[in-house]
Formats: structure tokens, sequence, C-alpha cells
């Protein structure tokens, strides 16, 4: 995998509510993990599902 095949996604975090951006890789149709808040390093649950039909990627971001 290159960067080339990653997305960048802007996500405001649950916790401290600032936005910040993050990559995704588009490619994997389905998974979940956490990421830490860039700002104030809260663990945030991600969800990220990808459309090969349309190039879509949804991208949902929680608290633990």
């Amino acid at each position: 995998m290159s960067l080339v095949d990653l997305q960048l996604f802007t996500v405001v975090c649950p916790y401290c509510g600032e936005g910040y951006c993050t990559t995704v890789d588009p490619s994997i149709e389905s998974e979940t993990y956490y990421e830490d808040c860039q700002i104030c390093c809260h663990p945030i649950f991600f969800s990220v599902r990808s459309n090969h039909d349309d190039e879509s990627v949804q991208v949902i971001t929680g608290r633990d």
C-alpha cells in the first residue's frame, strides 16, 4: 500500500469537539479500530465502510 491509496478525512473528536485530519484506507471493505485524538489524546472509535461499486467511503466516529 502506498500513501496514494489512502484518503484524507476530517473528523470531529467526540470528547473535545475539535476537528483534525486523518487518513483511512478505502481498499478495505469494512473495518473498526481505535485512534487517539490528535488534540486531547482520548481514544476514538472508528468504523470505516467502503462501497467499491460507487467508490464511496463512510467514516463513523464515536466514544469508547
